[in-house]
């Protein structure tokens, strides 16, 4: 990604000063904060900078539990969602796990496997956040629709469902689930499709350029979604 790396013992030496600024002044804005990249907090893939390919790195230990003892003796109990995605080691389940933070569950992510991926709404436990897409994902609609016809009838077999509202499917599956929340982008509540998108990794042009506009806004269908968040007793 081309970012300097943080002098991590130069930082734990001022005992994370400048992190804990950071959390304060962000818990002043937001009710809780979705921590990016949370695996580097256990280890994190060292590039030297003259490589021109991320290929010749290595690992380096992160902070691990001294970061987040510390940060949370400062502020208290930590309103942190782990963004636990992509290669996730058992180190890394242990450090999430130690502080209680929940992890991110892609109800995309859960189909095209085997019944007992993590991501399928029936393996969920408690501890974690159901999201039906993220900022790095295709809309609902989006990616039904470009998907193979076997995963089609295999989500639609999960959802006992034909298809036709597939964004309301999703977020009816996710506010069913134990998780402890649910997050659902804007464009699956309004049922958009792939020109709705926010982004695609590894595209350099052309990402972050949709816009919600007042009309989409003011017609979006809140009194259904109110409904099913009171039904599911969220």
């Amino acid at each position: 990604w081309g970012n300097p790396l943080y002098r991590w013992e130069a930082m734990a030496a001022t005992g994370y000063a400048w992190w804990t600024l950071r959390f304060r002044l962000l818990l002043e804005l937001v009710d809780v904060v979705r921590l990016d990249h949370f695996r580097g907090f256990e280890a994190y893939w060292e590039i030297p900078a003259h490589e021109a390919t991320a290929v010749n790195g290595r690992w380096r230990k992160g902070p691990g539990e001294d970061f987040f003892e510390r940060i949370g003796a400062a502020l208290g109990d930590l309103p942190i969602i782990a963004e636990d995605l992509g290669l996730i080691t058992p180190e890394v389940e242990v450090l999430r796990d130690r502080f209680g933070f929940p992890g991110m569950k892609i109800l995309q992510f859960a189909f095209g496997d085997t019944p007992q991926n993590g991501y399928l709404p029936h393996n969920f436990r408690p501890e974690c956040v159901v999201y039906t897409g993220t900022h790095d994902n295709d809309t609902i609609g989006g990616w039904f629709r470009s998907a193979p016809r076997a995963l089609q009838r295999e989500v639609c077999g999960y959802l006992g469902s034909e298809g036709g509202e597939i964004h309301w499917d999703f977020i009816r599956l996710g506010l069913s689930s134990v998780a402890r929340l649910a997050i659902f982008p804007i464009q699956d509540i309004l049922g958009l499709g792939s020109e709705a998108r926010m982004n695609t990794p590894g595209k350099e042009k052309g990402n972050w350029t949709w816009r919600l506009t007042e009309a989409e806004l003011s017609t979006a269908p809140f009194s259904r979604l109110q409904i099913l968040t009171h039904r599911y007793g969220r």
